[in-house]
């Protein structure tokens, strides 16, 4: 199948019509996120705490099968960019093996260390019960979450945004729609509680899949997930682990800083806690998007990379960069506006609205200014370069921020944390620019001219 229109096409136009499904996506995603948790929270704040804290383990689920698919993505686009289908072929069919062990160790070894990590930031047993049995579930579908993203990402890869949306649309819908029927028991569903948040979230996941695996079968895909394809081939697989172990980094590095987040706040009280988690699910609604911007750049940028297209790789970067700053400032904007309402979809506690309130006001100041940071990110991990990008997360979510935290929380207390936040992102910016300028240095235009 023919995919030059990826340099061929006017950039601007092309990466509306690739980013805009996965924006579409993303923010329903992100709606489920906080759709799931608002119900959580009816509950009781016990049941939202347990999910503040099982989220770490999450997204460390989230960060290996998405951070290798990103690996998959950027490999499959480069060959396809550089007409080697035998590679891109071998390249998917190599990813989706891989991911599905990936998804197979994450399931055992989850699921054994969870006692352990809540005992590390709560000895209230209701917390701790809540958070075991919410947990059990939700990490039995990780083999399904591995195999659902690899097809996103191998859907992506191709330029078909379309049906990545329409996939995570249905899952996120069903997730939603289920919710409340399995947490509080309507028709002929129980109350399941706790554990009915946990399955509908499975469920979800698991038509994800199943409409992937349909659209598969019925429309075949310029690249082919097949075992013939499935060769040892050394090389193919070290560029998958080059790039993928990175990105997996990259976002595993947002559990390690929840986690130790969580226990600088605990230290103070509960309610920290709370409102750290309903942040870590408000500002979904920024980077998810965002994110689906990326998503929709890195197939481009890979592509254009591949086919020496590097003129092209620098327009698409800086369209990329407009494009996040908008999403940015119009999260910025809500969260000076309407702090209290946005925590108080999560709460009824006045102590814990008002901590929130003033945790976002503040938090919300780094938001504009991490674009730069999201877009040279997700534009090296297109390009294949790994360890730049890893460069830019280990800055924002260990370097700078974990010291920050725990060094202004000692002088400001709480709100201390939340400083840290808007510092952080300033710095990073920085840094990720000069990164960016530095890892693409050597990449020359069509004429010889530097990027």
């Amino acid at each position: 199948m023919d995919q030059t229109f990826m340099k061929e096409k006017p950039i601007f136009r092309l990466l509306l019509s690739m980013s805009l499904p996965m924006v579409i996506s993303m923010t329903v995603n992100s709606l489920y996120n906080i759709v799931d948790s608002y119900f959580v929270a009816q509950i009781s704040e016990d049941a939202m705490t347990a999910l503040s804290l099982v989220y770490p383990i999450q997204n460390l689920v989230n960060a290996v099968t998405i951070g290798f698919g990103i690996g998959i993505n950027s490999v499959i686009a480069y060959y396809l960019g550089a007409q080697d289908q035998h590679k891109a072929d071998t390249a998917a069919s190599q990813g989706m093996f891989w991911n599905i062990i990936h998804g197979l160790i994450l399931t055992v070894g989850c699921i054994a260390v969870m006692p352990v990590f809540l005992r590390m930031f709560t000895d209230n047993e209701a917390v701790i019960s809540l958070g075991l049995r919410y947990s059990r579930i939700v990490f039995a579908f990780s083999i399904i979450i591995a195999m659902g993203i690899t097809y996103e990402k191998i859907f992506q890869s191709v330029g078909r945004m379309s049906v990545s949306m329409i996939s995570m649309l249905a899952g996120c819908l069903t997730n939603i729609v289920l919710d409340p029927v399995m947490i509080f028991g309507l028709g002929p569903f129980p109350a399941m509680g706790i554990e009915g948040a946990a399955l509908a979230t499975g469920i979800g996941q698991t038509v994800t899949l199943v409409i992937y695996i349909a659209v598969h079968l019925a429309r075949p895909l310029p690249v082919r997930v097949s075992r013939k394809s499935l060769s040892w081939q050394k090389s193919i697989i070290a560029k998958l682990y080059a790039i993928g172990i990175p990105a997996t980094l990259n976002m595993a590095l947002a559990s390690v800083l929840i986690s130790s987040l969580n226990a600088i706040l605990a230290a103070y009280s509960q309610i920290y806690v709370v409102v750290l988690g309903v942040y870590y699910k408000l500002q979904t609604f920024l980077y998810l998007p965002a994110n689906g911007v990326v998503q929709g750049m890195r197939p481009l940028i890979g592509y254009n990379y591949g086919a020496g297209e590097h003129k092209r790789v620098r327009q698409i970067y800086a369209i990329t960069l407009a494009m996040i700053l908008v999403i940015m400032a119009a999260g910025t904007l809500l969260c000076l506006l309407f702090p209290g309402q946005l925590i108080g979809l999560f709460t009824t506690n006045p102590e814990t609205i008002q901590a929130g309130t003033l945790a976002l006001r503040v938090i919300c100041a780094g938001f504009i200014v991490s674009s730069v940071s999201v877009t040279s990110s997700g534009a090296l991990e297109g390009l294949g370069m790994g360890m730049p990008s890893l460069m830019i997360s280990l800055l924002r979510y260990g370097i700078i921020i974990i010291p920050a935290a725990f060094i202004l929380s000692r002088t400001a207390g709480p709100s201390g944390v939340w400083h840290a936040f808007w510092l952080t992102e300033l710095i990073t910016a920085v840094f990720s620019f000069l990164i960016y300028r530095r890892a693409t240095r050597g990449i020359s235009g069509k004429n010889g001219e530097k990027s």
